[in-house]
């Protein structure tokens, strides 16, 4: 039987600017690690596709979700497009008892509230594209969109990057999907290792240059940090 003690749970909260590849991002680092999730959120928005409820979202009603808000069952909750989205408290606390890293990709708002709920678990990863011309690049290239469209995401981008920046604890800029993917590894192997009371200090070495204090964040720098 191994002596070696469970590691620790932890909130691994990645937000980005659409267009950013958080998205990819995370489901790689799912892929990659058997002892992580996706946090399911809860959301007053209906199914798109084959999105399956208690697989991509837990689909309630507004009325519903009004409920889960007053009576405190929501670790976090935000309004998006005239649509509400929220993490059930009850499934944060079952992936920190399991050991498990749970994935959430939400928007800054909802990862400040994390945070503030948890602050010790939650680890907090802003994505960033190399510049916002790459950004426009990005999401031109989905052709799904009209222009009108384009620009006001650019603009929200704007305001979400300068919010990251502001606030999240480490800042990496996704310019190659693998290093990315490396460097948030060892951000959360740091982590992990600091919360189980047995600090890695070269991975601390490590990641000290991705804290959002000194982070190189390309074009972005200048225009948005505070």
């Amino acid at each position: 039987m191994s002596s070696e003690a469970p590691r620790p749970g932890l909130l691994l909260v990645l937000s980005a600017p659409s267009g950013a590849g958080k998205t990819t991002l995370a489901r790689r680092f799912v892929e990659r690690h058997a002892d992580a999730t996706f946090s399911v959120s809860a959301t007053t928005r209906a199914p798109r596709g084959s999105e399956r409820d208690g697989v991509d979202y837990h689909f309630v009603t507004p009325e519903r979700f009004a409920a889960l808000v007053a009576g405190g069952a929501l670790a976090e909750w935000a309004e998006v497009h005239g649509r509400r989205y929220g993490t059930l408290r009850a499934t944060v606390d079952r992936s920190l008892a399991a050991g498990q890293v749970a994935v959430f990709d939400i928007d800054v708002q909802g990862g400040e509230q994390l945070k503030a709920a948890y602050p010790a678990q939650a680890l907090t990863v802003f994505i960033l594209p190399p510049d916002e011309a790459e950004l426009a690049r990005r999401l031109r290239g989905r052709s799904t969109e009209s222009e009108a469209a384009i620009e006001a995401r650019l603009a929200a981008a704007r305001r979400e990057v300068a919010r990251g920046l502001a606030s999240y604890e480490f800042v990496l800029l996704n310019d190659e999907i693998e290093e990315a993917l490396g460097r948030l590894e060892l951000i959360v192997e740091a982590t992990r290792a600091r919360l189980s009371g047995r600090p890695d200090q070269g991975a601390e070495r490590a990641v000290a240059a991705w804290r959002r204090e000194v982070a190189p964040c390309g074009a972005w720098g200048a225009a948005t940090r505070p």
